[in-house]
């Protein structure tokens, strides 16, 4: 028999998010993102060590900049119990958290054995994400981004002008920004956090009614997993730089021209997303220093069963840090 994830698991893998957000905390503002990124991915793979799976890294983090990695195909777990597919990223916002700037997050998302997309190959992703209301045919990255904003506004009932649309603040997204506002609605720029974004714009609380734009192809099969936990929509396009890398993501086995749903980047109907905060967002809360305890918020994801938790934990700075 298959052995699948069980809640224990999401719970277990909290510990890890929660190590590599404390081992960051002291370079929060330090304007060197790649030891804070190294002290997050050191805590991380050992923490991940001690867990009860056989995880496999599809989807790692560092290719893009050279920076410290749990690289693709590593192993991670202690071998025992369920078989997953896992995307890391030990800080999504390296140069958030070396700015002082909100929004960094730790985070990793697991699917059963073979269920998630390997899309390392390309490093861009066009996507869109909404929340539930988004779904059965009502947005469609293929369509002009006016008429997707007309539809989810018709689908939530509110008024264009008071949809909130996320977008990375790049150069490559000047015309998109401006045709959002010419559509009617207002915009959140993101410095950085790719994923962050896409999961405000599918949680129901949030101020975020919409994320789009080009980002990260491997946060984009992370964040599929958190949209199937939550119950919205995703849909992404590759988007490789030059010949060579369209090249390698064919030999791949990776589609162009086509539009991957959120079934397509995470098949298993069994995910977990689970995300500690390591600057303030409004996703999570950041790392925060109180007295003699170091405090942490997460943010844990399933959707076999439909569950979001957070889940706020002290502890002692004498385990941790150096004084």
């Amino acid at each position: 028999m298959i052995e699948h994830p069980d809640r224990n698991l999401a719970m277990e893998l909290v510990r890890a998010t929660e190590a590599a957000a404390i081992r960051a905390y002291p370079w929060i503002g330090h304007g060197d993102k790649n030891k804070a990124d190294g002290a997050a991915v050191d805590a991380m793979r050992k923490f991940l060590g001690t867990v009860d799976f056989d995880g496999v890294v599809v989807i790692g983090e560092g290719e893009k900049d050279e920076a410290p990695m749990l690289y693709n195909g590593e192993h991670v777990g202690n071998g025992n119990g369920p078989a997953c597919d896992i995307a890391v990223d030990p800080i999504d916002g390296t140069s958030l958290t070396a700015a002082g700037r909100q929004n960094a997050i730790s985070m990793i998302a697991v699917s059963d054995r073979g269920t998630m997309l390997d899309a390392s190959s390309v490093f861009y992703m066009d996507k869109i994400v909404t929340g539930a209301a988004g779904r059965g045919g009502v947005i469609d990255i293929r369509k002009p981004i006016g008429e997707n904003i007309r539809a989810l506004a018709k689908a939530l009932d509110k008024d264009v002008s008071a949809l909130r649309v996320a977008v990375l603040d790049r150069p490559r997204h000047a015309q998109l920004i401006e045709e959002i506002r010419e559509a009617g609605a207002g915009t959140r720029l993101m410095l950085d956090g790719d994923v962050a974004g896409g999961i405000n714009a599918a949680r129901y609380e949030s101020r975020i009614d919409m994320c789009v734009g080009v980002g990260g192809s491997p946060e984009g099969v992370a964040t599929a997993a958190a949209i199937k936990a939550l119950g919205g929509f995703i849909q992404g396009r590759l988007v490789p730089s030059t010949d060579d890398e369209r090249q390698k993501g064919l030999d791949a086995g990776l589609k162009f021209d086509h539009v991957y749903e959120a079934d397509d980047l995470v098949s298993g109907e069994n995910t977990f997303f689970v995300a500690t905060g390591v600057t303030d967002g409004e996703m999570v809360a950041g790392v925060r220093r109180l007295g003699p305890i170091i405090r942490t918020e997460s943010i844990v994801l399933r959707s076999h069963s439909g569950t979001i938790r957070r889940v706020t934990a002290d502890h002692l700075v004498s385990k941790w840090l150096e004084e």
